[in-house]
């Protein structure tokens, strides 16, 4: 009787056992398969990565320039927006030199429409903008209709009206420096004015759909440097100034067409220098007046360091990345 109880009794245990441990293992089984590696049933995931910053650019910001002589102003025109920032004295004007150039140029290919110029009126073209050749220069302006006749009056001849016309200047007039009245070298243009012209050569309104891109392409094109090797009574190097004032992170985004302007005045004991240079998101134009004794680098330098001091967002400036929070499941 009693083996017979003992008996039952054992079989009962082993029955129990085998229900309680079911659940167990069971358990253990789920807990195995919840997969992701941590405990509990949760699981880090990874935070997306920040969007890359915007590429550097040129942006409206203060310019601060230990500058030396009688006229300083630049402007920077925005062209995504429109919008024009400058010195406070950016309306104020100086004469052009061969800044001009780009836009005697463009007024005379846009006449031509769909036509090709003669092979020998295309070369004096490029050689006005890629080597500033005032011979070259001279006979395109006259073919677009300029005149060099002196006058008293305030009023451009019309290869200048055209420009105040076409790209909407508001500064802009005849240049009356005796006895160069009338010389396109001699307009009279204030730095909104030069950077408006960037833009209107840039957009296509100057030199028209099919010429503006061998424009802009020569304007990337010009060479030389300040060194006196490179500069001629006529012609000169003309590759310095806003150009070496811009960081690689924006030379690499794609060309930079520039057209500079430097005389060293009759009659003033000045040396008049303009930088204009356009991309496809901006227009910049730095003009100087000062005493010649300075030379001609100095005015390069001026143009370099208001183009560096408007970098946007400056090199090795930190940049903030808001963190994301590390995620539950």
């Amino acid at each position: 009787m009693r083996s017979r109880v003992t008996l039952v009794l054992a079989i009962t245990a082993v029955v129990l056992g085998g229900v309680l441990l079911v659940p167990t293992a069971y358990a253990r089984l789920a807990s195995d398969d919840s997969g992701g590696g941590g405990g509990g049933g949760t699981s880090s995931v990874a935070a997306p990565a920040p969007a890359p910053p915007p590429p550097p650019t040129l942006a409206a910001g203060p310019v601060s320039v230990s500058f030396k002589g009688q006229f300083f102003s630049w402007a920077l025109l925005d062209r995504k927006t429109g919008k024009i920032s400058g010195s406070p004295n950016m309306t104020a004007t100086s004469s052009t030199e061969s800044m001009i150039k780009a836009w005697i140029v463009s007024d005379y290919l846009r006449q031509l429409g769909d036509k090709e110029p003669s092979a020998a009126m295309k070369e004096m073209a490029r050689l006005a903008i890629v080597d500033s050749n005032d011979g070259a220069a001279n006979k395109v302006y006259a073919a677009a209709g300029g005149s060099y006749k002196a006058s008293s009056s305030s009023i451009p001849d019309p290869v200048i009206q055209r420009a105040i016309k076409i790209c909407g200047l508001t500064d802009t007039k005849r240049g009356n420096v005796k006895p160069y009245t009338g010389f396109w070298s001699f307009t009279r243009m204030s730095p909104r004015d030069a950077v408006r012209v960037g833009d209107c050569i840039a957009d296509g309104k100057a030199a028209g759909q099919k010429w503006t891109k061998w424009v802009l392409d020569q304007m990337s094109k010009v060479k030389g440097t300040t060194a006196a090797k490179d500069q001629r009574p006529s012609s000169g190097g003309g590759r310095w100034g806003i150009i070496d004032g811009l960081p690689k992170s924006i030379t690499a985004q794609g060309p930079v067409s520039i057209k500079n302007g430097w005389t060293p005045i009759y009659g003033d004991g000045n040396w008049h220098v303009n930088c204009l240079a356009v991309t496809g998101k901006w227009s910049l134009a730095v003009m100087l007046r000062y005493p010649i004794r300075s030379g001609l680098d100095y005015g390069a330098k001026v143009c370099a360091s208001v183009a560096t001091q408007l970098v946007t967002p400056q090199p090795g400036a930190a940049l903030k990345v808001p963190q994301q929070p590390v995620g539950k499941l």
